[in-house]
């Protein structure tokens, strides 16, 4: 005789014993990425992928080459560590402690470091494209020949900090503090530097082709030799800067205080 509740309860007992498996995958993840954490910690592993260590006191320590892609690693303290080579791609770095460290060559693709401190920190041929950095304390870091490709720096403190010869396209800075940057020639093809402060910095033969310094404070910045075709300068100060042979084609500067302390019509 056919039993329709024989037939039903297969498939409801195939269901259970799913979730059941699933819950055991689950559980046996969490164990092996707690098990990843212990060992690292522990001096054992350089993998730590993935790994949940907000807040970890890591102070001082050999660090390099460090797989930390897309872990967790927010208001962690990682002052004076030596991080070069390592992989931060995609990690939490909100609020993170890493001044005074070593970071050459690190990457930091995508990596979420909101708020982040780097004061002092040598970042020289890191890789930070896409980065988001807003607010981040960048002041007197070292980032030579650095990407920041379409990175995020919305008021972010890089006071004294040296980015020669790094990349910055379409990268974002509005309101950033860049107060004796130096940016010898640097690519700021279409960046945004609205209202941003320039003082003092140095930009020879940077290329700010198309980047927006709308309202930018650009006095006393040397520009000897920069490219400004197409940028906006629009109520910009540049009182005192020096634009020797720079390339203004197409430039807007539709109320910019210039060097002679005419305003620009």
């Amino acid at each position: 005789m056919f039993d329709l509740g024989s037939m039903l309860a297969v498939p409801a007992r195939c269901f259970a014993l799913a979730i059941v498996l699933g819950g055991g995958l689950a559980t046996t993840a969490t164990s092996a990425r707690a098990e990843g954490e212990a060992e690292f910690l522990a001096g054992k592993s350089k993998v730590c992928a993935r790994c949940s260590l907000e807040k970890a006191q890591l102070k001082r320590r050999d660090l390099a080459g460090v797989d930390f892609s897309e872990a967790k690693l927010a208001r962690a303290v990682m002052h004076r560590c030596r991080l070069l080579g390592t992989n931060f791609t995609g990690a939490d770095l909100t609020g993170a402690n890493l001044n005074k460290t070593d970071l050459k060559n690190a990457s930091f693709a995508k990596a979420h470091a909101a708020g982040a401190m780097f004061y002092e920190s040598d970042m020289s041929v890191a890789n930070l494209a896409g980065t988001d950095l807003t607010e981040a304390k960048m002041g007197r870091a070292r980032l030579v020949r650095a990407v920041l490709d379409n990175a995020k720096l919305d008021e972010a403190v890089l006071t004294g900090a040296r980015l020669d010869d790094a990349s910055l396209r379409g990268a974002s800075l509005p309101r950033a503090n860049l107060i004796g940057v130096s940016l010898r020639n640097a690519n700021l093809e279409g960046a945004n530097l609205e209202d941003s402060g320039l003082i003092d910095a140095i930009m020879r033969e940077a290329n700010l082709k198309g980047a927006n310094l709308s309202g930018a404070d650009l006095f006393g910045a040397d520009l000897t030799g920069a490219n400004l075709a197409g940028a906006d300068l629009s109520e910009s100060r540049l009182s005192r800067a020096i634009l020797t042979d720079a390339k203004l084609d197409g430039a807007n500067l539709k109320g910019a205080l210039m060097p002679d302390g005419s305003v620009h019509d």
